[in-house]
This record gives C-alpha cells, structure tokens and sequence, in this order.
C-alpha cells in the first residue's frame, strides 16, 4: 500500500531526475538569469533543514566582474599550484580540465556560515560543534537541484583559500566560507560528471558502500538484492537515466 504521505508519481520522478541529472557546471551562457529564477532557488536554499533551526547561511550574490576578476586570479593560482600534487600525464590532464566558469557565470554566490546566529547554545549542536556548518552544505544542495529543475547550473569551486575569499568579500571573522558557485545557464548538461566520462575516477557501486549494523557488515539479504538490482540497472546507462 502506498504512503498517503509519499509524492504522485510526477512528483517524485521530478524529484529523482533533478538529483540524477545534477551536474557541476564549468561552461555557462552569457545570458543573464532572471531574479525571479534567482529568488526561487534562493528561497530552496533557505528552506534546508538546519540544526537547531539556525539557518545559519547568508547567500553573496556577486556580479561585480571586477570582484569576479580578483578571486578568478586567486583560483588560477591555486590550480596551479594544486597541479603540484599530480605527476607525469596526470598533471597534465588535470592542467587540460576546465575547473571553473567564475568569469562565464552571469553571477556568483558565495555561501557562509554564522558560527554566532541564535548563539551560543543551539538545540542540537552541544556535541557536534559542526553541526551549522553540515546545515549550511544542505542548503546548497537545495540550491542546486532546485537550479537544476529551473534549467539553472551551478559549478562548485574548491580551488581557493577561504581566507583569501573573505577577504576580498568583507566577511566577519566568526562567519565561514562554506561554498563558491558559479551560477547560470549552462551550455549544456553533460549525460555524465565530467571527471566520470573522462576517465578521471569510476563511479564506485552503491552496492559496495552500503553496510548493515556496522562498519563493513552485510545489509540484510532483502536490500543487498535491491542494491544489486539498482546497479545492474545503472551499468551501461547515462546518469540522466537513473530516474527511471
């Protein structure tokens, strides 16, 4: 019997396809991106669950190209300087990849973290201090699969120090850099992550990452086969096809 509580099967495919077919952009369109789009996947952002009902995040928009400009040529540097850690025809691949669209981008938006939001006691985080931090990842998640459903994308830059960010951002002291998008309209969508189709690193199996009761312990027999059958299922399939 299906859950009164559960989605029509149009939701709940919706659902299913915008996390399949999430991709982290590098490549965008020039062209501008509404403010009532922008508002709507801001307003995702904002419902995230927080810990404690914190709401912890503050969203910078930026579309300052000369602010754009100084943190690109900070990100530049440190892919560079990042190339370092690979050898050989490895660097040089990973040198031949586009990491970020902060110049292509329409905007960019800079999400952080108050550490001192309805401080200093919040309802669940006592012993995991982190705990606004993880809420603050959440509400970029919903930002971007609800990006993706406006045909909207978004590119995560991790090249960068946090310091340097906030920095040239103005942000206080007690308030952490949490994620650097890139958002706009993308183009296109690519059928598969970019590091997957290019060989970088193979999507692991879910069925090797699911364990029972503890670390490495067997799922019980009934799951272990929906895992299998889940995996047979996406072996030779595009990810934008998973949602079937």
């Amino acid at each position: 019997m299906a859950d009164i509580n559960a989605f029509s099967p149009e939701w709940r495919r919706g659902v299913y396809e915008a996390i399949a077919r999430r991709r982290d952009i590098r490549s965008f369109k020039p062209d501008p991106l509404p403010a009532a789009v922008l508002a709507r996947i801001l307003s995702a952002a904002h419902h995230a669950g927080s810990v404690g009902f914190s709401q912890p995040w503050n969203f910078i928009v930026v579309d300052d190209l000369e602010i754009r400009r100084k943190i690109h040529d900070h990100v530049d540097a440190e892919r560079l300087r990042a190339a370092q850690g690979f050898e050989g025809e490895r660097r040089a691949r990973y040198l031949s990849f586009k990491l970020e669209g902060i110049l292509d981008a329409p905007i960019n938006i800079c999400v952080t973290c108050d550490r001192k939001r309805f401080g200093p006691a919040i309802i669940g985080r006592n012993t995991i201090y982190d705990a606004d931090i993880y809420s603050t990842c959440v509400a970029i998640q919903n930002l971007w699969l609800a990006a993706r459903a406006e045909g909207v994308g978004v590119g995560w830059v991790s090249i960068l120090k946090p310091e340097v960010l906030a920095q040239i951002l103005g942000i206080p002291d007690h308030v952490v850099v949490v994620g650097y998008m890139c958002v706009g309209y993308p183009v296109e969508f690519a059928s598969r992550p970019l590091l997957e189709a290019a060989g970088w690193l193979p999507r692991l199996p879910l069925s090797e990452l699911v364990f029972g009761n503890r670390w490495n312990g067997a799922p019980n027999a009934e799951l272990a086969s929906a895992l299998e059958d889940l995996d047979e299922a996406a072996n030779g399939k595009d990810s934008k096809d998973l949602a079937s």
